[in-house]
């Protein structure tokens, strides 16, 4: 039998353990709200804001640090204005210095070579991650005392294998707007060619849209597969820096036969086939990388890494084009696009 003075003392000792875990969850509710945002973290774009690459690596950091961290996002349009890059980095570094981030990261090359080795590379204490880098980290000082990051490799023979399950490939040519990336992804290529399942016929590096099509004019009675890298910002006949949408379809039309890239938006305008790299990859490896330093992590124990996710994407119209008819298994964890009108 239950007593009532029992029943009236649990009453009593339920209703006071409520009234301190309410009191314990009203501390703790203001620290928590604060804890919210409590890193600033700048990133240092080297591209447009609305270039597919740059949006696919802004959804990997968001991913990871937007919970957490007050994000300013900074472009110095490089693809477009080369020659304004410097400038744009000048005003990067003003905005480090008047905010005061608690971290960095620093994505492609021109970022690195325009904004983090003047300007803070061993030169401040502030964290800094790469990502998108495709130049040996050495080029750049790096690891340096407060800079590590993730390398950017471009799954090349991967896709030329790809290309060549779907048509039969010898050889192999490689077409890349002229830029001073340009010169790095042709040293991946020299380094890695003796490896590949075609015989490489050759690099090029068109300055303009008409250069680009006279020479895949020229391109296409000679090789069986044109891999085509960044044509973004290549400028058409009077200047105009064009954007990857317009200059795909023109380049594929122009050739004839099977290409291959590095991305999924040159697939969706009109390349053949890819193993892609994935932007949200470099993204979220670097905001981790970033995220460990700021809680307390030396970033000479944070090394410096690689991408290796790669997925193989096929454009279903391209290939209906060309007349090529892909084997059942080969689809099977492929993703299949449409040209993008």
């Amino acid at each position: 039998m239950i007593m009532k003075d029992d029943v009236s003392w649990s009453r009593t000792f339920c209703g006071t353990l409520i009234l301190i875990l309410f009191m314990l969850l009203s501390l703790l509710t203001p620290a928590t709200a604060g804890a919210a945002k409590q890193y600033k973290v700048l990133v240092v774009m080297s591209y447009e804001q609305d270039y597919p690459w740059v949006q696919a690596i802004r959804r990997g950091i968001d991913q990871v640090l937007a919970g957490d961290c007050d994000i300013r996002y900074f472009y110095l349009d490089t693809k477009k204005d080369i020659a304004g890059g410097r400038r744009k980095a000048r005003q990067a570094y003003e905005v480090y210095r008047q905010w005061q981030p608690d971290g960095v990261i620093a994505v492609d090359d021109n970022a690195q070579s325009m904004f983090v080795v003047p300007y803070l590379l061993d030169k401040v204490n502030t964290p800094v991650m790469f990502c998108g880098v495709n130049a040996d980290p050495h080029r750049y000082g790096y690891p340096g005392r407060n800079v590590s990051g993730i390398l950017e490799r471009l799954h090349i023979r991967e896709s030329i294998v790809f290309a060549g399950q779907l048509s039969r490939i010898q050889t192999v040519c490689f077409l890349m707007k002229k830029s001073p990336v340009a010169a790095l992804v042709r040293n991946q290529v020299d380094q890695e060619k003796e490896t590949y399942p075609a015989k490489s016929l050759g690099f090029y590096l068109p300055a303009t849209l008409d250069e680009a099509l006279v020479t895949v004019d020229d391109l296409r009675r000679r090789c069986d597969l044109l891999f085509i890298e960044t044509l973004e910002g290549i400028p058409d006949g009077d200047g105009k820096p064009l954007t990857s949408k317009e200059v795909i379809p023109l380049v594929v039309k122009a050739f004839g036969g099977p290409t291959a890239g590095t991305d999924l938006h040159s697939v969706r305008y009109g390349v053949l086939c890819s193993v892609i790299k994935s932007g949200e990859e470099q993204g979220e490896t670097a905001a981790t990388k970033l995220l460990r330093a700021m809680t307390g992590t030396p970033v000479a124990e944070i090394p410096i890494t690689r991408n290796y996710r790669g997925k193989r994407v096929l454009n279903v119209t391209t290939m209906k084009n060309l007349g090529i008819r892909a084997r059942p298994m080969l689809l099977r964890g492929t993703q299949l696009v449409r040209i993008e009108e």
